[in-house]
């Protein structure tokens, strides 16, 4: 059963005194997760310039090795879901980061472009596990009101992976060379599986969840709401994915940084993505306090907050390297700021034992939208220049805004068609 924002507002029992400080102990991990997720993802933008350098890999070849994790991550995100939903959070989020953990450790082995991708291949089918059970998570912990600001600071860990991994795997790099990168990442999430399997529990009020009928895959896909909100991923995440696997490269190629120099400055955009994603936790509240439904005010936060990534458009364009990070730097705080209240929203109409499905189904979207516009981005790199890139990643998340205002509000809408 499908619930409506009416039901799915109403307030819950959060089970013993200490449940309030638990939950956001609990958040504490899923933010430590994602700041480790994308150290990990990270750590091949940071040292592309060394790696394509020293195996002789072309931007194509490094968008085939961008594209061959896109692929892993595409395709475990319909799996990772599902899985999630029925082992449960402690399980599956365990398996998850193992396996990420795991892959980063191996491209210490890396001889090339094609060892590389297979490498990356692995890392992105681990790392498919984590939005999903971050999702699920705060919709288990997190009452109505409190979600968008919870996301905000779940996906906060990405901004603060991608803050930490410029001058982190940097100069580490010039210290002990790029293998050692990938061992202290990779290690970093063993570390976080241990605390994990020590010290998560479900909360009380949720202890039944998963004896409670779940909803097939094979009928959420027939959902207006499942495949709208993954048609929106698809114009939407490649923004992200281009600022995390080129924005190096690009101070690297367009605007002649040094590997220092990137330590240094390619932090900025992610700095301004984390205060972006308290802004729309943040903006989404006070559209809430001011008479705004939880769903309404999550959609006009997104709404608001793509416009904001149009001002990439001028990024390349700028004779300045300050004025184009700057440009970049606002489209990153939109994106983050959408993407706190995206994360939010199929749990305004879905039971907690659902939304990790929806969200591996929508993020398949991701990964799809991903590995296209990789392609794009590296074809239009190698031949032209960034230019036509920033254009198209600032137009796309407008349209990608359209259609989340456009999503369902009730269970009406959400009736599937009987399949033939």
């Amino acid at each position: 059963m499908i619930h409506s924002e009416a039901e799915v507002a109403k307030p819950r029992n959060l089970g013993p005194p200490f449940a309030l400080r638990s939950r956001w102990i609990v958040l504490a991990f899923a933010f430590s997760a994602t700041v480790i997720n994308y150290l990990d993802r990270q750590s091949l933008s940071v040292l592309a310039p060394v790696l394509l350098q020293q195996f002789h890999i072309s931007a194509t070849g490094y968008g085939n090795v961008i594209t061959a994790f896109m692929l892993a991550y595409t395709l475990m995100n319909g799996v990772s879901g599902p899985l999630l939903d029925r082992w449960g959070l402690k399980i599956g989020y365990a398996a998850s980061i193992a396996l990420w953990s795991t892959a980063e450790l191996l491209q210490i082995f890396t001889r090339g472009a094609l060892s590389l991708g297979i490498f990356r291949f692995l890392l992105g089918a681990g790392e498919a596990g984590n939005y999903p059970a971050g999702v699920k998570l705060i919709r288990v912990w997190f009452p109505p009101p409190q979600r968008s600001m919870a996301s905000g600071i779940f996906n906060g860990g990405a901004s603060v992976g991608s803050i930490l991994a410029p001058p982190l795997l940097a100069f580490s790099a010039l210290l002990l060379g790029w293998r050692a990168c990938f061992v202290l990442v990779g290690s970093l999430g063993f570390i976080w599986l241990a605390a994990w399997l020590l010290f998560y529990g479900p909360p009380s009020r949720s202890a039944d969840a998963h004896r409670l009928s779940r909803i097939p895959v094979r009928e959420l896909i027939w959902h207006r709401f499942v495949w709208q909100f993954t048609l929106s991923k698809v114009f939407s995440d490649p923004v992200w994915y281009f600022y995390t696997f080129w924005f190096p490269q690009y101070l690297k190629a367009a605007r002649g940084f040094t590997l220092q120099q990137i330590g240094q400055k390619a932090t900025i955009p992610f700095i301004t993505g984390g205060i972006g994603n308290l802004a729309g936790g943040f903006l989404c509240q006070r559209l809430h306090a001011l008479g705004c439904s939880a769903q309404r005010a999550r959609r006009l936060s997104v709404l608001i907050f793509s416009a904001m990534m149009a001002a990439a458009i001028w990024a390349p364009r700028v004779e300045s390297a300050a004025s184009s990070i700057a440009l970049i730097s606002v489209a990153t705080f939109g994106y983050c700021g959408a993407l706190a209240n995206l994360l939010a929203i199929p749990g305004d109409l879905f039971p907690e034992n659902a939304v990790a499905s929806i969200w591996g189904l929508a993020s398949m979207g991701s990964g799809i939208g991903g590995m296209l516009f990789g392609q794009m981005t590296g074809f239009l790199v190698s031949y032209y220049s960034f230019r036509p890139v920033f254009l198209v990643f600032g137009i796309t998340p407008l349209f990608a805004a359209t259609l989340v205002w456009f999503l369902p509000h009730n269970d009406h809408s959400l009736t599937p068609p009987i399949p033939s």
